[in-house]
């Protein structure tokens, strides 16, 4: 049985911590690899982004494994977060080894989203300690919505938040995604209201959906036009991370990386704006022998396939906050009444 969520992926943990309230909206999300590490790679294409450690997947550089991906909001200020995770990996011994027991330094690229002010106070970012408590809450059960990284995020005029979604292909591979949806562009046809992502899904991955009605649009087009937040330079960031069992080299996880942002593409539009930091992942966990051509190809368009779903599971999950409405909020007649 799976969890439709990054964690079926076998050694794969998410923990996540938030503050909301009190001039707070944002939070931290950690995706931990298995205690040796994981192959990983990165690519980013948005025009702003903000990461650590991205030079170290470059396949040209020594370090092969990395031991978590730190998904933050905060913006620039929110990577203090990875030094919360980054400090409980050392004090677990997990490392890279560097010579005697518990000589190790922890290998954790990260990546942050935008969403200073949207809880109230612009100063307000996730820290150590918001990374040290999302480390802690690890565990193979992934909270999707307003949570984590997802915490204080919107996509175009709508709440947006954190998603998961995973696939087994017929091989007995296995491919997790989870991303934070928080972008410039809009996951919803503004013609029609329907999700872009959603045509893309699985059975199981969302509730029924219909195209909302005429007067919900409407009403949808004119708060976004009144909406100030809209009519300031806009900040954003989608980010997230693809894992796999595979097992992949450095070369191959960048690839895999890079075919993630297909998926975004067909999700959010538009995107890799110059307002957007997106950036995307990958993670292979496996030690057998490494995907030859064809079995690596064969991952690649599911894999791009698992980060669209992602995308329209974490706008069907989100909860308004921050004064930023829900597609389920603003968009009521788009959900079957029969359906949680």
């Amino acid at each position: 049985m799976t969890s439709n969520s990054i964690t079926d992926v076998p050694g794969i943990r998410v923990g996540q911590a938030e503050r909301i309230g009190d001039g707070w909206l944002s939070g931290t999300t950690v995706v931990l690899a298995p205690p040796d590490g994981a192959v990983g790679g990165v690519d980013v294409r948005g025009g702003g982004p903000g990461t650590r450690e991205t030079d170290l997947l470059d396949p040209r550089n020594l370090v092969e494994r990395v031991h978590a991906i730190v998904l933050s909001g905060g913006s620039a200020l929110g990577l203090a977060s990875v030094d919360g995770v980054a400090q409980r990996l050392l004090r677990d011994g997990i490392g890279f080894p560097m010579g005697g027991p518990g000589e190790v330094v922890p290998i954790v690229p990260a990546a942050v989203l935008f969403d200073l002010g949207r809880g109230g106070a612009f100063a307000n970012h996730p820290d150590a300690a918001l990374g040290a408590a999302a480390y802690d809450a690890a565990s193979s059960d992934v909270r999707e919505g307003t949570v984590g990284a997802g915490t204080g995020a919107r996509v175009g005029g709508l709440k947006g938040g954190i998603g998961s979604a995973s696939v087994r292909l017929e091989d007995g591979t296995t491919i997790g995604v989870l991303v934070a949806v928080n972008a410039v562009g809009s996951a919803v046809d503004p013609g029609t209201g329907e999700l872009y992502a959603a045509r893309h899904c699985l059975s199981g991955d969302l509730p029924t959906l219909r195209h909302p009605d005429g007067a919900e649009l409407e009403a949808a087009h004119a708060a976004a036009a009144a909406d100030p937040a809209l009519l300031k330079p806009p900040l954003a960031t989608t980010i997230g991370v693809i894992a796999t069992d595979a097992a992949l080299t450095k070369a191959q996880c960048a690839k895999l990386a890079g075919i993630g942002h297909d998926g975004l593409a067909r999700a959010i539009n538009p995107v890799h704006t110059m307002f957007d930091g997106d950036t995307i992942f990958a993670l292979a966990t496996g030690t057998g022998e490494v995907a030859d051509v064809l079995s690596f190809q064969a991952m690649l368009g599911p894999a791009g396939d698992c980060v669209t779903r992602a995308v329209a599971r974490a706008v069907l999950a989100a909860e308004s906050a921050g004064g930023m409405r829900s597609f389920r909020e603003a968009f009521p007649s788009a959900l079957d009444g029969s359906q949680p």
